[in-house]
């Protein structure tokens, strides 16, 4: 076990002027502790705020390659993540540069495995903060090289498999928005048919050819302006509803999935986070697997997702699923849209602590497809989401199986070669 401070060299960022407008808004990535702790995975990718090279020359930041560590030092003390790209980061964060006796990626798997006892150097009566001293106490264990990045080559193709997870989670959405945008907000098939760029027994992108008849061949007036021929101006509440089950905390066994708001992700419909209801005091809401949730509290924060299980949730989500299982598909892609979270968002009421509800929920306008086509849309998507939860679930389990071996390889509990064969023996 050696000390930190022996083996890395800490290097704390910086923040160019906010009075220098020509410093910011530019092309380089600036991190912040709370972009850190918002990572989900490994690497650190997206980030609020971008800073100009002018800012960059005229600040303590630095600009750093991918595959950096970085850790929070304040506030969310212990936050750790790779960067995905090379980028900056103010001083609420510190980068972590190995020397030649230590492997990067192990030195992350080093830094996760230590967190527990890393807590214990902390100060601060307001906000926890670690210094450069905290590395000289920080020890991390030091195998040789070679086992090093065995041991990070083990866990790192479980974190591996982790991010493609969640990748091919991020493609699926965006293919599922982007035919619902299509076909039901831009009417593209209806304008194609109607410019003669889409005929009888033809298939274009994202329109195959035995779904021509579904579609008509004209636009015309209604009250939310041009919608297709057969539509109907209607409303999510003649599609959608509100099954408010709800469950007092003596009647909800203890081991329940629980969901509450910072178990849910930002823009992101796959709900891979949750606890368990024990210890829960207050009521809560029964909802089932596949329906949706809908963060209504501060509802800009865009909270929505689909549960992967049965379970209960705070009073703070809606739980909303189709009236008809045929339109499920259409329901969550209106709900998980950027213009449906700004219309809730904009009747909502508070001006700390904003909530919107239901009934403002369900007035939201929108065109109504036919039944046959809101069933044509479901059979797409629904294949998707149900690819999705399988996702999330298999995802816990890969994160179950790292976090339980990181422990025990880096303080040479297990052998490399029986994590290898446990692995294999697994399909991994």
């Amino acid at each position: 076990m050696v000390p930190l401070s022996e083996l890395a060299t800490a290097v704390i960022g910086g923040t160019p002027s906010r009075n220098v407008a020509e410093y910011w808004h530019g092309d380089i990535p600036w991190a912040t502790a709370k972009d850190v702790a918002s990572v989900s995975g490994r690497y650190l990718e997206k980030v609020e705020e971008h800073i100009a090279c002018e800012g960059l020359k005229n600040s303590a930041a630095k600009l750093l390659p991918k595959g950096t560590i970085v850790i929070t030092a304040r506030g969310t003390v212990g936050a750790l993540a790779q960067l995905g790209r090379a980028m900056v980061f103010n001083q609420t964060c510190y980068a972590l540069l190995p020397t030649d006796a230590l492997d990067n990626d192990f030195l992350f798997y080093a830094l996760k495995g230590t967190l527990a006892e890393m807590r214990a150097l902390t100060y601060g009566t307001v906000f926890e903060t670690i210094t450069t001293q905290t590395f000289d106490h920080w020890l991390i264990p030091l195998p040789p090289l070679p086992e090093q990045r065995a041991i990070a080559h083990i866990l790192g193709t479980l974190d591996d498999k982790l991010e493609l997870n969640r990748r091919m989670s991020q493609t699926l959405e965006a293919m599922a928005r982007a035919l619902f945008k299509s076909w039901f907000v831009d009417f593209d098939p209806v304008r194609a048919k109607m410019d003669g760029r889409w005929q009888r027994g033809q298939s274009l992108p994202g329109l195959p050819a035995h779904l021509y008849d579904l579609f008509p061949a004209r636009l015309v007036d209604s009250e939310l302006g041009e919608i297709p021929e057969g539509w109907e101006a209607g409303a999510l509440g003649n599609v959608a509803e509100n099954p408010r089950r709800g469950a007092q905390p003596n009647s909800i066994p203890p081991d329940t999935p629980y969901i509450a708001l910072e178990h849910m992700p930002r823009r992101c419909i796959a709900l891979s986070d949750w606890g368990t209801a024990e210890g829960i005091e207050s009521n809560k809401f029964e909802f089932r697997k596949g329906e949706i949730l809908f963060g209504k509290l501060r509802p800009y924060f865009h909270k929505v997702g689909v549960a992967p299980v049965d379970g209960v949730c705070s009073t703070d989500i809606v739980v909303v699923c189709p009236r008809t299982p045929h339109w499920f598909a259409f329901v969550l892609c209106v709900v998980s849209s950027d213009d449906f979270v700004e219309f809730t968002n904009a009747g909502s009421t508070g001006t700390k602590m904003p909530r919107t509800s239901w009934a403002d929920m369900a007035r939201y306008e929108i065109a109504l497809p036919p039944d046959a086509l809101a069933q044509a849309f479901n059979g797409i998507v629904r294949r998707q989401v149900d690819r999705l939860i399988a996702a999330v679930h298999e995802s816990r389990t890969l994160a179950a199986l790292r976090d339980a071996l990181l422990p025990k390889l880096i303080r040479g509990e297990i052998r490399v070669k029986d994590a290898e064969r446990f692995l294999m023996e697994r399909g991994l």
